[in-house]
């Protein structure tokens, strides 16, 4: 039996999300905030339908699409306006997991074979109404898909007759038992469609249902008990909070039995407050939730290490780490660490832009405009090339250091970050 998942879907028409594919009233403005608030309530995975009519729509769409993909917790699944191979690359490139063909158009039936071979079977599902159409093209679409999206619940009965493969049910409306005795199917793999945005803040409840009924659903499991950690005189085990991404360290706090269970069960971090003796989700009152990416224990197991994705501020004065109150310092080179050093560079160049200074290089580029960026990047970019066939090594190291300041100088004047470059690289 598949890990059964919980799956809101996002309607993008005209820049806002809206009720459904039949229904365009306006349910919210900020698809990216929409998106957040589903994967705060315990949304496994996230569809988002791109609905645009035109070129121009479609274009902003994907850039909706690559913000969500940015920002979500989750994995993101990307459906609509596949005309060609092109598109199906459009939305992989967004960041999306997983792109869908729709197999009601005999046209993206066509591309299964070539978009499956040229980004991999796992990253391509198709979408159906007729169970039909799963008898005709059997043989390619177990070949070149890897799970299926049935938009159409009443032929669930012919689909998981045809095919072994997974699928999602997209349901419009649906009561909270009938959604249950979706699961009941062996190769029904998620619930998704306007019926689980309706109920998306009862995923918690479900799955404690579903886990109290043995269907299995998305959770982290953990290698250890609560029992085999070594606890303080009050039952508690110290937690050490680093950030997932910098390996910066947030913040210490403890968990009790019930904190650890939650934890687990959530996907969040989860606490016990020794001051106000109570149990504390993290971001429960501020919104800024931490996302668990890892969870290990010490040799002595009395210490949890927790790698986190932090949404907001760690600290409760705001600060993003609580450890802000330098004791000491003695000064020290950090060119050990290369996204340390990217980082501090880059700073510098975005405080000439708006600090100017006077005899300043990177001000005068910035002075003389993107023309004159580019025109240095073109001859750093030939530099490298001569450097290349140079026998003396250092010769590529000083061009390529010379480029890439370059570079992030054009980052600077374009307003995009170190992070927005490595998550693009991440995403392909």
């Amino acid at each position: 039996m598949y890990t059964k998942e919980f799956v809101p879907c996002i309607y993008l028409y005209r820049k806002n999300c809206v009720k459904s594919l039949q229904d365009v009233t306006v349910i919210s403005e900020d698809p990216v905030k929409l998106a957040q608030s589903y994967c705060d309530v315990g949304a496994d995975e996230l569809i988002v339908f791109d609905m645009s009519e035109t070129d121009a729509e479609h274009d902003t769409a994907l850039d909706i699409m690559k913000a969500i993909c940015a920002k979500a917790e989750v994995d993101v699944i990307g459906a609509g306006n596949v005309k060609r191979m092109e598109d199906i690359k459009k939305i992989l490139y967004t960041g999306c997991k997983k792109a869908v063909l729709n197999y009601t158009k005999q046209s993206n039936v066509e591309i299964t074979e070539e978009v499956s071979l040229k980004f991999g079977k796992e990253k391509i599902l198709l979408s159906f109404q007729d169970a039909e159409v799963l008898a005709v093209n059997k043989e390619t679409i177990e070949k070149y898909v890897s799970g299926m999206i049935l938009m159409n619940p009443h032929e669930i009965h012919k689909t998981v007759d045809v095919s072994e493969l997974p699928f999602y049910v997209h349901v419009s409306q649906i009561a909270l038992d009938k959604m249950m005795d979706l699961f009941k199917y062996e190769n029904v793999c998620g619930i998704t469609g306007n019926a689980m945005n309706d109920n998306v803040k009862e995923i918690s409840s479900l799955k404690e249902v579903c886990e109290q009924n043995g269907v299995p659903v998305r959770s982290l499991k953990a290698a250890y008990t609560w029992e085999q950690f070594k606890k303080d005189d009050n039952g508690l085990v110290p937690v050490i909070v680093q950030d997932y991404k910098t390996n910066e360290v947030l913040m210490l706090a403890y968990m009790n039995e019930e904190a650890y269970k939650t934890t687990l069960r959530t996907g969040k971090m989860c606490y016990y407050s020794r001051s106000r003796k109570e149990q504390w989700l993290k971001g429960d009152t501020s919104g800024h939730y931490q996302y668990v990416k890892n969870l290990a224990a010490d040799c002595d197991m009395d210490t949890i290490l927790a790698k986190v994705s932090q949404v907001g501020a760690a600290c409760h004065t705001g600060k993003y780490s609580c450890f802000f109150n330098e004791i000491a310092k003695k000064e020290y080179e950090e060119s050990h660490n290369p996204l340390k050093v990217f980082e501090d560079v880059f700073a510098v160049i975005q405080d000439r832009k708006v600090n100017p200074k006077e005899g300043s290089y990177t001000n005068y580029l910035f002075d003389k405009g993107v023309d004159k960026i580019l025109k240095k990047l073109g001859e750093e970019a030939t530099e490298i090339v001569i450097a290349a066939k140079n026998p003396n090594p250092n010769e590529i190291k000083y061009e390529i250091s010379d480029f890439l300041y370059h570079c992030m100088v054009l980052m600077a004047e374009k307003n995009v970050s170190w992070e927005d470059i490595t998550t693009e690289l991440a995403n392909r």
